[in-house]
């Protein structure tokens, strides 16, 4: 069993205490995880649910903050109160079934290349989410947000879920993952300066693992290592609601920040706009794997059998 004592969880709620609560027990009962090893963030509530969460969870550490300034700054506070080597990042709304986060952490572990890694997001009936991503065009977009144009541009958006990548069960390299659950090393959030609090809401885990790749590192999904999600599209409401005016201004954020080009999906180098340069260490290679670990690289599938 991999050792998770170097991890530190965080979980960032507001005004869901019992999703919250129904998370945190999930990594407890599941994943070996010791209460000490988890900080609840609440973004100021105000209805009650850090006291809620700080009852029905004693033994775990609840941060209540003064201030909402959104999903990434909460974030950032709950690991500053840690100091282990690796963090893992869990949206309330999800919870696990099994231990998911070994196996996860074994990846890792076994290749220092490695500076993200996301779960294998799936529904509560046990369908697949499809979390790992393709950088975006500005087409991606608008046919992501109707259902019209997504239903002309099928092949188009099943090339932006990476459904390809899937079909190997190997973990593979992505350009970016869902952030409702991932594990990333600690030395490198810091390094790339941890989630930009810049985006109140939406694309901050775009953005995060653009700098992730940007940093000389890499992002890969692992299938298998299933986080069930729960999940509730609100981006995809009206322009005109809070969260498709949110979603909007963050992407105009991610746009001023990275290359969105009109048509062709941009893939890492086009997003972060110069050449990749990995950080590898001595002489591991990419997909050199010491624990058996079967690895898909992005720029090399494999030929159909």
């Amino acid at each position: 069993m991999e050792p998770r004592g170097n991890l530190d969880i965080v979980v960032v709620n507001f005004r869901t205490p019992d999703l919250t609560i129904r998370c945190v027990k999930s990594v407890l009962q599941h994943c070996d995880i010791a209460p000490s090893q988890v900080v609840i963030v609440d973004n100021n509530s105000g209805d009650g649910s850090a006291d809620a969460i700080a009852a029905a969870l004693p033994d775990c550490r609840t941060l209540a903050r003064d201030v909402n300034d959104g999903f990434g700054a909460g974030v950032n506070a709950g690991a500053e109160l840690g100091h282990a080597g690796h963090i893992l990042v869990l949206n309330p709304d999800t919870y696990f079934e099994d231990d998911s986060v070994s196996r996860l952490l074994g990846v890792m572990r076994s290749n220092y290349t490695i500076g993200l890694a996301g779960f294998e997001l799936v529904n509560p009936d046990g369908t697949r989410q499809y979390s790992a991503r393709r950088f975006y065009s500005l087409l991606d977009v608008a046919a992501r947000r109707s259902r019209l144009l997504g239903a002309l541009m099928k092949r188009r958006l099943d090339r932006h879920l990476m459904r390809d990548m899937w079909t190997y069960n190997r973990v593979f390299d992505a350009e970016w993952v869902m952030g409702s659950g991932f594990i990333v090393r600690r030395d490198v959030f810091e390094k790339i300066g941890e989630m930009d609090v810049g985006y109140f809401l939406y694309m901050e885990d775009v953005d995060l693992c653009a700098r992730v790749w940007h940093g000389g590192y890499r992002v890969v999904c692992v299938p298998g290592a299933k986080l069930v999600h729960d999940h509730q599209r609100a981006s995809a409401a009206s322009p005109f609601s809070f969260a498709g005016r949110k979603h909007l201004e963050s992407l105009l954020r991610f746009a001023s920040k990275y290359r969105m080009p009109v048509v062709r999906q941009p893939g890492v180098e086009g997003a972060i706009g110069h050449p990749l340069t990995l950080a590898w260490l001595g002489d591991q290679q990419p997909g050199d794997f010491s624990h058996g670990v079967e690895f898909q690289s992005l720029e090399r599938p494999p030929k159909a059998r």
